[in-house]
């Protein structure tokens, strides 16, 4: 099995799928749980401190950290392989339409940009929330309880580049997506004439969901402080 995984072109199209499918859901539940600062900042800090230090948001960062990593390792090894088969041709795309050929050609361009946006992010919340406990303090650098994420929020997001950073990121994210979210189906042969239309479909829905959830919360912060809590 670990043979087929990695030697096979099919079977790292299937470890891409499946880690793609699992981050899929994560990225659905934290924009869930990031829309949930907007409806009432206490909830979205319960959130916060559930998920804190606990073993098992622990285990979990873990495991998601792991899932990026081989997903993009994986990546930039199903990208060389394209270009050593195929030249410029990043992903195998066994059915054609208009409109998705920039997408599918720059999913590593894309990846790498929404990584680095990853990285941003932990600097700015991660490192200021979690990390904090893990090291056993009670307040961040900003001096805030690691436990308020919606003041957190508040305060990346009073800074106007960082509202232009992350909606950049956004925008990667939904590219990315619109691709990655169809191409997992395809991966498993689901991407046949009937179903193609119909996994573009549910592909863009679900990256159209995922970008305007993350980008309504970096909005509301940033122009409707007030409503946010602030005031």
């Amino acid at each position: 099995m670990s043979c087929f995984l990695s030697n096979s072109s099919l079977g790292k199209k299937l470890v891409m799928s499946v880690t793609g499918c699992f981050l899929v859901l994560f990225i659905l539940f934290h924009m869930s749980m990031n829309v949930t600062a907007i409806i009432s900042p206490e909830a979205y800090n319960a959130v916060c401190e559930f998920l804190g230090a606990n073993w098992y948001a622990l285990a979990g960062t873990v495991v998601l950290a792991l899932g990026v990593l081989i997903h993009f390792i994986y990546a930039i090894i199903l990208t060389l392989h394209n270009y050593k088969a195929r030249g410029k041709q990043r992903y195998a795309v066994t059915v054609k339409e208009p409109g998705v050929d920039w997408a599918s050609k720059n999913m590593l361009v894309l990846g790498v940009i929404v990584l680095v946006g990853l990285l941003l992010h932990l600097f700015n919340f991660w490192s200021k929330m979690q990390l904090v406990e893990i090291m056993g303090q009670h307040t961040n650098s900003l001096g805030y309880s690691p436990t308020d994420g919606a003041a957190l929020i508040r305060y990346t997001f009073s800074q106007w580049y960082y509202v232009v950073i992350y909606l950049v990121w956004f925008v990667a994210l939904w590219f990315h997506l619109t691709h990655g979210v169809w191409s997992m189906f395809q991966s498993v042969g689901w991407a046949n004439d009937t179903w193609y239309p119909r996994l573009k479909c549910i592909a863009n829905i679900v990256a159209t969901i995922v970008f305007l959830g993350f980008a309504i919360v970096v909005l509301v912060y940033f122009l409707c402080p007030c409503m946010s809590g602030a005031c």
